[in-house]
């Protein structure tokens, strides 16, 4: 048996104390290249504690967090997406008024050449607008006609392939996705879950939280069970089923190593 590669996100004995509580509890992580990872766990689990420690926007007490075997330490969200990190959180963090180009930007505006950007300012928007066109159309999602067009006239599932084309873009190492297909109709869940898919089939590893088991039995590789704010165990969708994943949640089961990922 091959040994596994390097993993490109990892994190060791992670702990994150608000006052007397912990949220995360001594946490383990491993992304490899080329995954989707689940990471899944009931209410108050830590998941979501344990994702924001790996990307920047909650700075862990103790532990080490590594991208691509190197010990590297976010200490805001802008440190792990200029590392290659993006984040697609379950509010979208789209501008509604803002067109869908302007938002697929926000924060990274190209300016124009010389003076007129560099001392007015000014923003390239022909540019702007060809690289959105061009990211839109790679992930098959032009059915978004006009570029131009504000966020809030965009159906729900095509707000959420602007966001995670806008990942897609500008992640170059990890894409993480919070409950992407959470407020999403059956039809609108399916593009979206086509589009992670299509995104890991470019190598981009993905880490995917979300509540939806039949979802994440369908697209993940491997999936992390959080509990009690640690990795209980990671299990492969292949030999386990939904209600072994749903006992080993909620602790009416505990890790069987038939069921754990290679």
């Amino acid at each position: 048996m091959s040994a596994r590669p390097t993993p490109v996100l990892s994190a060791r004995n992670l702990v994150k104390r608000y006052g007397r509580v912990t949220a995360i509890n001594e946490a383990d992580f491993d992304l490899y290249p080329g995954e989707i990872l689940a990471v899944i766990g009931d209410n108050g689990a830590g998941k979501s504690s344990l994702i924001k420690a790996v990307s920047g926007a909650v700075v862990p007490d103790e532990g080490e967090v590594k991208l691509n075997g190197e010990p590297i330490r976010f200490n805001s969200p802008i440190e792990a997406r200029e590392a290659g990190i993006e984040t697609v959180y379950q509010q979208l963090a789209l501008s509604p008024a803002l067109s869908i180009a302007d938002n697929m930007f926000l924060g990274r505006e190209i300016r124009k050449k010389g003076f007129l950007g560099k001392y007015l300012r000014m923003l390239d928007r022909p540019a702007m607008e060809k690289i959105a066109r061009e990211k839109l159309s790679e992930l098959g999602l032009m059915t978004i006609q006009n570029i131009s067009q504000a966020v809030e006239t965009l159906s729900g599932g095509q707000r959420q392939g602007v966001a995670v084309a806008r990942a897609a873009a500008f992640g170059s190492k990890v894409i993480i996705l919070d409950e992407p297909t959470a407020a999403l109709g059956v039809k609108e869940s399916r593009k979206v879950l086509e589009l992670i898919q299509d995104v890991r089939s470019r190598g981009m590893p993905i880490v995917l939280i979300s509540h939806n088991m039949p979802h994440v039995f369908e697209v993940a590789d491997r999936i992390h069970i959080h509990r009690l704010g640690r990795r209980l165990c990671v299990i492969d969708p292949k030999k386990a089923s939904m209600n072994d994943a749903v006992a080993l949640m909620t602790g009416a089961k505990q890790p069987d190593p038939a069921l754990e990922a290679a």
